[in-house]
């Protein structure tokens, strides 16, 4: 399964005097299974083009293609479309509206026409999968803490079982350990059931810890595409757009501008632990 990108574009308020151009001309193949991070400043995109991939938005120019089928084709199925991509919106808490947490996610599976029965089997294993606490399954959505409402809300999404997985700023506004427990939750899953899980972030530290592959969005197009450390490879270049490599990136970049032979290319904590330990065990 894949999905494809053909030369979209899209312009906010066609033929108004407040046009904006989110989109320019983007070409993007997303493969099964991959972890994808999409970064890029406000306003660079990132947000516009992932409600592209399961049809909220509808592209002003250029086509996009799911498992080789025209999502735009007047006879595709847009609202299975949406069951097969997920969408974990920014703030997902707002997602939430029934009046326990089961009842919430079980509704995503009703509403494919699930029977209860089948319903509340879904609700179950997905609420598992994200180590929702079971003693709070019958609790008010609201009465939860942060950390929680954004379990919830992913649950809602995975019990539809989606072949992709979008989450948009997922942990926003979460203190450090709920960044973590969330962040983690959501490598797990992918690793386990293989989906493909598409997640928009501003985090440096979080996308270098956790995807395969990086998008950079500018001006409403990818500017670097590839694995973490190709792209921050790139860091001088992300500061010019108002982004930053991750603290790790910069600290093996002043090792290796002093003479030490370590990998400037190490992304994350772990990687330039072990370039250290390489360089400086035996000093």
């Amino acid at each position: 399964m894949s999905l494809i990108l053909d030369h979209v574009s899209y312009t906010y308020s066609v033929g108004s005097g407040y046009e904006v151009k989110a989109l320019n001309d983007v070409n993007l193949k997303i493969e099964d299974g991959e972890f994808i991070g999409i970064i890029g400043h406000t306003g660079s995109g990132k947000s516009t083009l992932v409600q592209h991939l399961n049809g909220l938005i509808q592209a002003t120019s250029g086509t996009i293609y799911y498992n080789g089928a025209d999502i735009y084709d007047k006879d595709y199925d847009r609202k299975e479309l949406r069951t097969q991509v997920g969408m974990v919106f920014q703030y997902p808490e707002h997602q939430l509206f029934e009046t326990t947490v089961f009842e919430d996610v079980k509704y995503g599976p009703k509403n494919q026409g699930l029977d209860d029965k089948q319903a509340t089997l879904r609700a179950f294993e997905a609420l598992q999968k994200v180590k929702f606490p079971e003693e709070n399954y019958d609790a008010s959505p609201f009465e939860l803490s942060g950390g929680q409402k954004r379990r919830a809300a992913i649950a809602g999404v995975i019990a539809m079982k989606p072949a992709v997985l979008i989450l948009d700023e997922p942990t926003a506004g979460l203190d450090p350990k709920g960044r973590d427990e969330i962040l983690g939750l959501i490598r797990e899953m992918h690793d386990k059931s293989g989906i493909t899980i598409i997640l928009v972030s501003h985090s440096m530290e979080d996308v270098a810890n956790y995807v395969d592959r990086i998008i950079v969005m500018e001006k409403g197009a990818p500017l670097f595409d590839g694995a973490p450390r190709e792209v921050f490879a790139n860091y001088k270049k992300l500061e010019e757009i108002g982004l930053a490599a991750p603290q790790v990136t910069y600290l093996m970049h002043d090792l290796y501008d002093q003479g030490y032979p370590v990998d400037p290319q190490a992304t994350t904590v772990e990687e330039a632990k072990q370039e250290i330990l390489r360089v400086f065990g035996n000093r």
